[in-house]
This record gives C-alpha cells, sequence and structure tokens, in this order.
C-alpha cells in the first residue's frame, strides 16, 4: 500500500511539474504573439504617415502671338482754274503683315491729269510680294509688279520673279534689306509685244521717328539677260508726319525709267504725288 501511494504521488509530482512548465511555455508563444502584432501596427503607422504625392500641375500654354494686317489708303488732288486749266488725282491702298516667318505686301497706285484739255498723266501701278524667313535676317521672296503708263505708250508691263534677300539693318523703327533673284517681263511698248528675262537687284530702307514720322526709299534694277543695253529701273523716296493717330500727310517721288522707250517717247517719268493717308 505504501509502495502504491509513494508511485502515485511521485506521477502526480510530475505531471503538476509538466503541467506548470507547459503554461509557462504557452504563455511565452502568447508574448510572442503580442510582440508580432505590434509590430505590424508599428509598420502600419509608419505607412499612413508618408501619404503618397500628387499629380504634378501641368503648366498652362502661352497664347500665340497675333500679327495684325495694317492698311491705309491714301487721295491727293490738284486743281487750278485760270490762265491753266489742270486736274491732278492720286489714290493708292497698301497693305501688309510682318509675321516670325512669313511677310506679305501688296498695293495699288494711281494718278490721272488734264491740263487744259490734253491727257498728261495716266499711270497706274501694282505690286505684291511674299518675303519666307529662313532666319530673322534670311528670307527668300516671290514679287509681282505690274505698270500701267499711257503718256509713255506703255499699255501694261507685268514683271514675276523669285529671289533671296537679306535685313542687314532689323530692327523696331529701322530697316534696311537687299535683294536679288531674276525675272520675267512681258508688256506691250507701242505696238509691240514683249517677253524677255531680266535679273532684278534692289534695295529698300525704313525709318520711323517715334510714330509720328518716317521715311522710305527704294531702288531696283532690271537689266535685260541677253541684253543688258536694254534695263529698267524704278524708285521711289518719300516722307510721311503723322497729323493724328490715324490720319497722316506724306510726299513722295516715284522715277521710272526705261532706257530703250517707245518711238518718241522719254525715257524717264518722274511724278511727284502729295496727299492725305488714313490707316486703318
Amino acid at each position: 500500500m505504501n509502495k502504491h501511494l509513494a508511485i502515485f504521488l511521485a506521477v502526480a509530482t510530475a505531471i503538476m511539474a509538466f503541467s506548470a512548465s507547459a503554461q509557462t511555455n504557452v504563455y511565452t508563444v502568447t508574448n510572442v504573439v503580442a510582440v508580432l502584432v505590434t509590430n505590424i501596427f508599428t509598420v502600419t503607422n509608419v505607412v499612413a504617415s508618408t501619404p503618397m504625392p500628387g499629380p504634378a500641375p501641368v503648366p498652362a500654354l502661352a497664347a500665340p502671338v497675333k500679327t495684325p494686317w495694317q492698311s491705309s489708303i491714301s487721295a491727293g488732288l490738284t486743281l487750278t482754274r485760270g490762265n491753266s486749266d489742270t486736274l491732278l488725282t492720286t489714290g493708292g491702298v497698301l497693305t501688309e503683315k510682318k509675321g516670325k516667318i512669313n511677310e506679305w505686301g501688296f498695293g495699288a497706285d494711281g494718278a490721272y491729269g488734264v491740263n487744259n484739255g490734253q491727257k498728261d498723266v495716266d499711270a497706274a501701278h501694282a505690286f505684291g510680294q511674299v518675303n519666307h524667313l529662313f532666319t530673322d535676317n534670311f528670307f527668300g521672296y516671290l514679287r509681282v509688279n505690274a505698270l500701267h503708263d499711257g503718256i509713255a505708250d506703255l499699255q501694261y508691263r507685268l514683271t514675276i520673279g523669285p529671289g533671296a534677300g537679306y535685313y542687314l539693318i532689323k530692327e523696331t523703327n529701322t530697316t534696311f534689306a537687299v535683294e536679288g533673284g531674276s525675272a520675267i517681263v512681258l508688256e506691250r511698248l507701242g505696238s509691240e509685244d514683249n517677253t524677255y528675262a531680266t535679273l532684278r537687284l534692289a534695295e529698300r530702307f525704313e525709318h520711323k521717328f517715334k510714330d509720328r514720322a518716317r521715311i522710305w526709299q527704294s531702288v531696283e534694277i532690271l537689266p535685260q539677260v541677253d541684253e543688258f543695253n536694254n534695263f529698267l529701273v524704278n524708285a521711289e523716296l518719300g516722307i510721311e508726319s503723322a497729323l493724328s493717330k490715324k490720319l497722316s500727310l506724306q510726299t513722295f517721288v516715284v522715277d521710272n525709267y526705261n532706257n530703250q522707250p517707245a518711238a518718241g517717247r522719254q525715257q524717264n517719268d518722274v511724278k511727284l504725288v502729295s496727299g492725305l493717308k488714313y490707316k486703318f
């Protein structure tokens, strides 16, 4: 009996010791789990405290710069009565636009005069030129020029040709350009119809005085390619003074020279024109 009781107590003591040891191990595992959960929460807090950056703002595009057309009309009148009976009228229209890549210029003008019942001025002129800028100063162009002068017995002269040019001076108030190219001339001079090729050398200058006045000048020479003794020279020199923002007074001289004029006509035709100009 005592032997059995001793065995029972020994087994009971071992079970209690094993139970105590198992409970301690469970608590240790529980502590490990608690530590792992705490670490997970800590990581979550770190992620939450670092917000994702938003999309970068897109800069607004600048509006393209528009270059307006600048246009004007001009008119002049001279009338005398008494010892002389004369009438001289002049008129013109001009429009131009200068952009960063292309430049356009178109114009037309005319003059008609009577002296003591005899027509002594009968002229009309029109032109168009388009420049394409390859750089700020260098450009290619296409030009068309038409002229009628009844007094010089020139029914028409049409000049068409391409070329290239360069701005030697290109500032806000001053421009000076040279041009060179070729052209085809079609004309009826007197009773003859002529068609021939020419070279073209030209220059033009303009200077503005603070939007109150300006001066301009241009010259072009067109020699026939296979006969240099036949050549044309067209020149213009003028001055303009502002009377108001829209209205101005202008005076200019135009010289058309033909080395081989119609029979019985002079080589040189010069016109001095003065009139009012309105800008719009």
